[in-house]
């Protein structure tokens, strides 16, 4: 790993401050019946295997089900502050409480039972795992990505190929009022890489064998 990105990885993971307007959140505890009861507005999109999004560009909306409830929380946040873009998820995150907001994070986090990924996930080829060892990403996702140093850091091991591109991408925008995300590791990070090099990460990522699913609720089964 090249110095100055591995100063930057220990300057991120020793200011979990950055995890910040989230500790306000890990004050409130999340109650997993509650959030079930709150995820109809979720579930249109995030209940619906393989549904796609449209914005910026077309792509899945993500897996959340088993994902870190820190993560999903954190998310929440940035998507209310304007940190991501996204017209849709802006004003629905808008509309939620913290209680409301720990306790969608705390179902989700729940919802795929105790579904566990591997620790050694399948290798990349040669080409791949240079990008990946480039990115340092086992040091904050996990060997295996699904297992971050930090959970409001999120599980990426098995998620949808174009949602991880488009994510990757969209930390590169800078500077627009419309699409984009605000986060100075990630920024930093995917500067690196070509739009070719994220499409070639994103693709292996999507084969690791991960947590993460999307699951209908019941009542729509």
């Amino acid at each position: 790993m090249n110095k100055p990105l591995f100063t930057l990885l220990k300057t991120v993971v020793a200011s979990a401050t950055v995890a910040v307007s989230f500790a306000a959140q890990a004050q409130v505890a999340g109650d997993v019946k509650a959030g079930e009861a709150k995820a109809a507005m979720c579930i249109g999109c995030h209940g619906i295997p393989g549904y796609q999004n449209s914005f910026p560009e077309i792509h899945k909306v993500p897996k959340i089900s088993g994902q870190t409830a820190q993560y999903i929380a954190a998310s929440l946040v940035a998507y209310q502050r304007g940190d991501r873009k996204h017209p849709t998820m802006r004003g629905i995150a808008g509309s939620l409480s913290e209680q409301d907001i720990a306790d969608l994070s705390a179902f989700y986090a729940a919802h795929n039972g105790d579904v566990k990924a591997p620790e050694t996930p399948r290798a990349p080829n040669a080409v791949v795992a240079a990008l990946l060892e480039r990115g340092a990403c086992a040091s904050c996702h996990g060997a295996n990505f699904s297992s971050p140093i930090d959970p409001s850091y999120p599980k990426i091991g098995g998620q949808y190929a174009d949602y991880l591109y488009v994510a990757l991408k969209s930390y590169q925008v800078q500077g627009n009022p419309i699409i984009g995300r605000s986060n100075p590791i990630m920024g930093g990070i995917v500067a690196q890489y070509s739009l070719q090099e994220l499409r070639q990460m994103a693709n292996y990522l999507a084969t690791v064998q991960g947590e993460l699913a999307t699951r209908p609720q019941p009542r729509f089964r």
